[in-house]
């Protein structure tokens, strides 16, 4: 049989075929006068289970342990690993389904959220804050990407301080303000004048232990905490380092109102 002919006999491609040949799965046949391979039944045969086992989900290496006569693992073993290899993926596919139900739920109640997908927890979250202005939006992007940076803990505690921050009376009136603060900043310099008012507005507005108990000002050379910085215009950025200082700086338990340290 020729290449073609073989291929067609098994049901794969001849390109297949060669690539079984290249990585050492199928032994070159014996060649015609001509050039041609020239394969026998045996060949065809020992295609055909490299076939099947592809199909079971077997890779090349696996399927070489399988092929190979000494020391090589059992099938019987290599088809147990595949099999809880699949079982996981299994769980993971069935998580990320309920995952999607959710939210499409979500879409049927017009509640879904234009950062997801993100946890349930934020999502719930972000459709109680504010929306509109440049500010407002860039402060949901900036909490939707936290959602995946920070460990599972901080962000608990993070959603749950925010939620409460929430629900004090008068809070989505102080949030309102402090966008529309920082939306006024959009063009201004950094060492604007209104740069410290609003700062001392907004560190009124963080929570006490939104990123856990001690936890200080976030380290400014942190390479998250740069492009978090970066994502703000120059007086916007400032208003944001000037807050942070106030809120969990060394004096902030002490401090209502006072001016950036």
């Amino acid at each position: 049989m020729r290449i073609g002919e073989i291929a067609a006999l098994v049901g794969v491609t001849t390109r297949a075929v060669r690539h079984y040949h290249h990585v050492g799965l199928l032994p070159e046949p014996e060649r015609r006068t001509n050039g041609y391979r020239q394969y026998g039944l045996r060949d065809a045969v020992v295609l055909a289970r490299i076939r099947r086992l592809t199909e079971l989900g077997l890779g090349l290496e696996e399927v070489r342990d399988v092929l190979r006569d000494d020391a090589g693992r059992e099938l019987a073993e290599v088809l147990g690993e595949l099999d809880e290899d699949l079982a996981r993926q299994e769980a993971e596919i069935r998580g990320r389904r309920e995952r999607i139900g959710g939210l499409l739920e979500q879409a049927r109640d017009g509640g879904l959220s234009p950062e997801c997908p993100v946890s349930e927890e934020l999502a719930e979250l972000l459709r109680a804050l504010p929306t509109g202005g440049d500010a407002a939006a860039k402060d949901r992007e900036v909490l939707a990407l936290i959602d995946t940076h920070v460990t599972d803990d901080v962000q608990a505690q993070l959603v749950r301080s925010l939620r409460e921050a929430a629900t004090v009376p008068g809070a989505e009136e102080r949030a309102q303000e402090v966008y529309a603060r920082l939306d006024a900043l959009a063009d201004a310099a950094a060492d604007d004048p209104r740069v410290a008012e609003a700062a001392r507005v907004l560190a009124s507005c963080i929570p006490d232990g939104m990123w856990g108990d001690g936890a200080g000002a976030p380290d400014e050379d942190a390479p998250f905490v740069r492009a978090f910085y970066a994502h703000f215009a120059p007086a916007q950025a400032e208003v944001l380092r000037q807050a942070m200082r106030l809120a969990f700086g060394p004096d902030a338990a002490g401090e209502e109102g006072g001016g950036p340290t």
